[in-house]
């Protein structure tokens, strides 16, 4: 009986948690671009999720030239190119400090939404994990079940005779 209720318990959480993903992916309203496998439809699944993760690491790697945000060098220098070297940095004249390269901070909002996504993408799969396994153990709560029942119930009784008795063969 324990794996039967632990059985409908698990698949009822695993359901929960499957629709509670997809709810919060269809609230976020993300729409598949056109480079995508999923051009134009609502990102809404795990699956999707994952595939619209691929496509922001995709395009972020062609705004920087197949860079990630290690390779990339952390200020801007007067003419606009990347060096790491803050001492020849160009410096902010608002805040006095030196010019961050804008695409390390495209790395950082790129690696925030797919992580976001990806997390997703694994919550739905654990959700899955939890229904099929709720159900093994529900189908496994059940054969015990009809097992334990058959071993607890007498036998069906020998053949009686017309008077309700037993019959026994005696060796000759």
């Amino acid at each position: 009986m324990i794996l039967i209720v632990f059985g409908v318990g698990a698949t009822y959480m695993g359901i929960d948690g499957r629709d509670r993903v997809r709810d919060d992916l269809a609230r976020e309203m993300i729409v598949g671009t056109e480079d995508s496998s999923i051009a134009g439809q609502k990102v809404d699944t795990g699956a999707e999720a994952e595939e619209f993760a691929a496509v922001i690491r995709k395009h972020t790697l062609e705004s920087t030239d197949g860079l990630t945000y290690a390779q990339m060098d952390r200020f801007l220098d007067e003419n606009g190119k990347p060096t790491s070297d803050e001492s020849k940095a160009a410096i902010n004249p608002e805040t006095g400090k030196p010019v961050e390269n804008g695409l390390r901070n495209l790395w950082v909002t790129s690696t925030a939404l797919s992580t976001s996504l990806n997390t997703a993408y694994f919550a739905e799969s654990v959700a899955t994990f939890a229904i099929v396994m709720g159900i093994a153990l529900l189908l496994s709560g059940i054969g015990f079940l009809v097992l334990t029942l058959r071993v607890l119930l007498p036998a069906s009784s020998p053949a009686k005779t017309a008077r309700g008795t037993a019959t026994t063969a005696i060796p000759a």
